[in-house]
């Protein structure tokens, strides 16, 4: 039998794992898994997540990792242990055993649908489609081929999304009709928004709002050609950029034709400066959030900031069914830590940002880079630091294309009739992204 104590991984990459669980860091290892996994012997790789996960006390996901290094050829153990890592969390780490496991067993729709769930997970819908493509004579309407169009427009494939969409006949299980619902309103917004938008793998605005229903107010001016294509990595935001989002907010309202009573002001702090200073940009009084206001616009500085508040969760909770003229409008949203609840309108899309009033970074006298301290002023007086802002767009690195409001404003005009419909599920991407960045 199998023994943890008596043996070690080999491989260079893996040993740096095994380190780190000698060290006690557990989320060190599975950042060397995640580099690793794809590539390295399962079995062995086995190893160290059976290790980590004894660590971590996840019962379930140790004894299918300690199955799998026992007998690292057999399909049983490789489904096991790829089911267990998508429980836990890991879907990269099940990609590849569960790859494996469909070729011991190339007829299991249970093993296709679960490395399918894995795939989706990681953002890797392009594979997922690879998959299901591969056995497509055998699967069955539901789930299968709706995976598949899913998968398609996921990874900003609309001509396969829209040919497959038109052999999926109506499910015979009605737990399948929202389902069926959210997906064909995806193709509504796609043809909405191809007269204006590109919907090639740049167009991350036409994107946005194909898969979550969500309008871009603006565009990152830096690394368009470098895979970024409007997103920020890093983000030092600016009071600026609040008052360019809070305009390009106001010509989204004004395009629409909608037209809110109010500006709704969630707990947290941020959220607060912002919507006071929305409430002045679009000549409205604020008020604190009501669960159930009409006609009214909900301003969140962060969603996920909204989410750690006293109350938060609670809060967004009440926003995933919204009343009547009720439109959520976030600034910085987290492209890679989606919220649980997603925005009518985002300013823009980062993977990690301060806000201005936070401390911000800067290269001191000395030369070293410090940061500093953050801005205690009332509420208030941020909020009219935004409005008082200048509005001027970064002219960035020279490369990425112009994104002028004249651009924005046909874009909205474009989509007016299908924007503000149906859920505001979890968006899962801001749009297609090449799987090699994820693997």
């Amino acid at each position: 039998m199998f023994s943890r104590r008596n043996r070690r991984p080999k491989s260079p990459e893996l040993l740096k794992a095994w380190e780190c669980l000698d060290a006690g860091d557990i989320p060190g290892a599975l950042r060397q898994l995640r580099s690793g996994a794809q590539t390295e012997p399962l079995g062995e790789v086995a190893l160290v997540v059976a290790r980590a996960a004894g660590a971590a006390g996840f019962d379930d996901l140790q004894q299918a990792a300690t199955a799998l290094a026992a007998r690292p050829d057999k399909a049983q153990e490789l489904y096991g242990f790829g089911y267990a890592c998508i429980e836990r969390g890991v879907s990269y780490l099940a990609i590849p055993a569960l790859r494996q496991a469909l070729e011991r067993v190339p007829g299991s729709a249970r093993v296709m649908r679960e490395l399918v769930a894995a795939c989706e997970r990681e953002g890797r819908h392009r594979d997922a489609v690879e998959v299901l493509t591969a056995r497509e004579d055998g699967f069955a309407e539901w789930p299968d081929r709706y995976l598949l169009v899913f998968n398609a427009l996921m990874a900003g494939d609309l001509p396969l999304a829209r040919r497959q969409h038109a052999l999926l006949t109506d499910p015979d299980d009605t737990m399948w009709l929202p389902a069926q619902a959210r997906q064909r309103r995806m193709l509504e917004r796609a043809a909405s928004a191809e007269p204006v938008s590109s919907l090639d793998l740049t167009d991350l605005r036409g994107w946005q709002y194909v898969i979550g229903g969500t309008v871009l107010g603006t565009l990152s001016p830096y690394g368009f050609d470098a895979g970024m294509t409007g997103r920020y990595a890093w983000l030092q935001d600016s009071y600026d950029q609040c008052l360019r989002g809070l305009l390009r907010l106001k010509a989204l309202l004004e395009a629409t034709g909608v037209r809110p009573r109010s500006v709704s002001l969630l707990p947290d702090r941020g959220s607060r400066v912002l919507g006071l200073a929305a409430a002045e940009v679009l000549g409205l009084p604020a008020q604190p959030f009501a669960p159930g206001g009409q006609d009214t616009v909900v301003v969140a500085y962060d969603l996920n900031e909204v989410a750690r508040a006293d109350q938060g969760p609670e809060t967004l909770g009440e926003l995933f069914e919204r009343a009547p003229g009720q439109v959520l409008h976030e600034h910085a949203s987290n492209w890679t830590d989606p919220p649980v609840v997603t925005a009518d309108s985002v300013t823009l899309l980062h993977q990690s940002a301060t806000a201005p009033w936070e401390g911000q970074l800067r290269q001191g006298d000395d030369g070293n880079v410090e940061r500093t301290a953050p801005d205690e002023r009332h509420e208030a007086d941020l909020a009219a630091e935004i409005v008082g802002a200048d509005p001027t767009a970064d002219e960035g690195d020279g490369d990425s294309p112009a994104d002028p409001v004249e651009r924005f404003t046909a874009f909205v005009h474009a989509v007016r009739g299908s924007w503000l419909q149906g859920d505001r599920a979890r968006l899962t991407s801001s749009g297609p992204v090449p799987s090699s960045r994820f693997a």
